[in-house]
């Protein structure tokens, strides 16, 4: 399971033109599911992403977490993170998990988000989507488990 996380001033989603979500202050997540990720890897990655300490305290130094500020997330599911690049240059997607799967999974890992107290807004599974963000800084981490 892949996680790529961006800070954010602002972010939406829209479905064929139209905004299904948006967040003020807080994450925007990409979220690709492998074949073979566990709901133990949901677990995980959604402990990590509320914990992690990369929003600035009164000394300018990254140590607030998401909860700390009260920020939000919009979650993304991104199938093509779980592309293959390694041979040609057209991606394969033999490792990433069938729709119904990786489905199940991440509203499992969107609703162990919620269980830290975390607004989570999401897009639409399977919809062409169109992300608009502001990155904060730029700052953005990947996490993989």
């Amino acid at each position: 399971m892949k996680v790529l996380v961006q800070k954010v001033l602002s972010a939406a989603v829209s479905v064929a033109h139209n905004e299904v979500a948006s967040i003020k202050n807080g994450y925007v997540l990409f979220i690709g599911i492998n074949k073979d990720d566990s709901k133990a890897q949901a677990e995980y990655l959604a402990k990590k992403v509320a914990s992690l300490r990369i929003f600035t305290d009164e000394n300018d130094k990254m140590n607030l977490s998401v909860c700390d500020v009260r920020g939000e997330i919009l979650a993304i599911s991104q199938f093509t993170l779980a592309a293959d690049l390694s041979h040609g240059n057209r991606p394969g997607f033999s490792s990433a998990e069938e729709p119904h799967k990786a489905q199940i999974l991440y509203d499992y890992f969107v609703d162990e988000l919620k269980k830290h107290n975390i607004t989570v807004k999401t897009g639409i599974f399977q919809a062409h989507m169109e992300v608009s963000l502001i990155n904060d800084g730029p700052c953005t981490f990947w996490l993989e488990k």
